[in-house]
């Protein structure tokens, strides 16, 4: 029997932090092994017990969760997971945290972990466990100024050739599906997308309700193509990235539109990558290029066969730049990869395909 995952709590809040130890030790595979009420002491003691994982809170007198995840990061680099207030803040945050190094964050709805007992119990124990198999590299990232966590600051100006072009319908499509360690890893590759770029671009990241909006807003700030998050009747237009709702698959119809289906989780999950995929094969054919990045798990394998059979291309995150190396291992170990490259050439080699046959 493997040793169990060691993890140090930290949290303001002396019955948070009773109830997620609680939880925690409630699974035989993992071990509270301390616990502390603020950053700074959480600090200290990550660097004495050296934890396999740490739970962060955000909000914390002394030292807040950010302050502490940036020192973590940057000195004894350790996978985290934030618990995140579902609010517009507290997504904001959660973001923040994410580009910072945090590997994942479990969602307190409402914002109180009174009322989220029970609905967090089975997804903090998965996400520590996912944690736990995480690498993690020292970072030296600072934290962004505070006028830029306000989902009201004004964002980043479109040009007007993309505006004028949106209306098109492109004859290609990029479907980008990814898990942990996503967030961080799509504002690697989206970045590199132009919004010439001759196709319409679908994600589908792993995550649950309340935070893709603020992902996919975070996302358009950065980049040069339009992002959002799709609604029901979005036309796929060139240039132009829709993410996938938490708590929706996200369907491409005939008619090049998006239907948000409620149907129930796939691989456990909800949005899946392979019914988002899968629905565009026949509508784009070999004019489909289907990405995969980080992540636990196999969603996004049988969509890439599908795309593969169809003619299309398939582009996987190569291992070395791989948060968790789940999802990309699962396509290549099908033979289903096309394209097999580091995080940093993922969004050039979609440029290059489009470039190669022009």
């Amino acid at each position: 029997m493997s040793n169990p995952i060691r993890v140090l709590v930290v949290d303001d809040s002396a019955f948070t932090r009773k109830i997620i130890s609680d939880m925690l030790d409630s699974d035989p595979d993992i071990i509270v092994v301390d616990v502390a009420r603020n950053g700074k002491i959480g600090v200290e003691k990550a660097r004495n017990l050296k934890p396999d994982v740490i739970t962060l809170d955000v909000e914390m007198p002394v030292m807040s969760g950010l302050e502490a995840l940036e020192i973590i990061m940057r000195e004894i680099p350790t996978p985290v997971v934030m618990l995140s207030a579902l609010t517009q803040e507290g997504a904001a945050t959660t973001f923040q945290a994410l580009e910072m190094g945090a590997v994942d964050f479990v969602p307190k709805p409402s914002g109180s972990i009174v009322l989220s007992v029970d609905e967090i119990h089975d997804i903090l124990l998965e996400k520590v466990k996912t944690a736990a198999k995480a690498k993690v590299k020292a970072r030296r990232i600072r934290r962004r100024p505070k006028v830029l966590q306000d989902s009201a600051a004004p964002l980043k100006q479109k040009s007007d050739m993309f505006v004028s072009r949106r209306s098109e319908s492109p004859d290609n499509l990029v479907i980008i599906g990814t898990s942990t360690g996503g967030p961080s890893a799509l504002g690697k590759v989206l970045p590199d997308l132009s919004s010439h770029v001759p196709a319409g671009i679908l994600i589908v990241q792993h995550m649950p309700p309340g935070f893709t909006k603020s992902l996919a807003e975070r996302l358009n700030d950065i980049c040069d193509i339009d992002v959002k998050e799709a609604e029901e009747g979005d036309r796929i237009e060139q240039g132009k990235a829709l993410v996938a709702p938490g708590g929706y698959h996200m369907i491409v119809r005939a008619s090049k539109k998006i239907r948000l289906s409620s149907a129930p989780p796939r691989n456990g999950v909800k949005p899946a990558i392979d019914n988002t995929m899968e629905s565009a094969v026949d509508i784009y054919r070999d004019k489909l290029i289907g990405v995969i990045l980080t992540g636990m798990g196999r969603d996004g394998m049988e969509g890439m066969a599908r795309i593969k059979a169809s003619g299309g291309k398939t582009i996987v995150e190569h291992e070395s730049t791989c948060v968790i190396y789940g999802m990309p291992k699962a396509v290549i170990e099908q033979g289903l990869a096309d394209i097999v490259v580091p995080l940093h050439e993922v969004g050039k080699n979609i440029m290059r395909l489009f470039e190669e046959t022009e």
